[in-house]
């Protein structure tokens, strides 16, 4: 099994700071994940965000794995001509994968390869869009936001000869994602 783990709830927003923290509840949350993760976990890697690193934190000295920061589970990048990327992205995730610019093709393809990848009984701290990048190449859905994984939610992935499966979505919350 791989487990996808959406970050905790961020101590701010996009549109005020380019890579936040936790909340409080945030590191409540990856508090409460950590504990509910399954205990023969081998392998775990995280986004190099920070407010996924601190989600991975209480994991990591519950297990006491270390941690392995993974540009490829990383946040989607924004093309270097987009003024307003709240704008950008809000219009982004409304929108389907073949419609978006190379280089979040390449970020994506690069994402599905990792996890892809990735050996069996590995937890991946990440972010909402690329937990839907997974889930929905893994649907055969094109539409960028396929569903809406809650703060600190686990979406179970399987693997087999075929290669990966959806086993689970994450639990669904209305959360605030912009």
């Amino acid at each position: 099994m791989i487990y996808l783990v959406r970050h905790g709830e961020a101590a701010s927003s996009w549109g005020s700071h380019p890579d936040p923290g936790l909340s409080q509840k945030g590191q409540t949350q990856a508090g409460t994940v950590a504990a509910i993760l399954p205990s023969d976990i081998t392998n775990a890697l995280t986004s190099p965000m920070q407010r996924c690193r601190e989600t991975s934190a209480p994991f990591a000295e519950l297990s006491g794995l270390n941690i392995r920061v993974e540009p490829f589970v990383t946040e989607i990048p924004t093309p270097t001509d987009i003024e307003d990327r709240l704008t950008w992205l809000k219009n982004l995730m409304a929108g389907q994968w073949d419609t978006t610019p190379q280089l979040v093709k390449d970020w994506r393809t690069n994402l599905i390869k990792t996890v892809s990848a990735l050996p069996p009984q590995t937890v991946v701290f990440s972010h909402f869009i690329a937990i839907n990048a997974l889930v929905g190449h893994l649907e055969g859905n094109q539409d960028v936001t396929v569903f809406k994984p809650d703060h600190c939610s686990v979406t179970t992935l399987g693997q087999g000869a075929n290669g990966l499966t959806l086993i689970k979505r994450g639990n669904e919350a209305g959360t605030k994602v912009l």
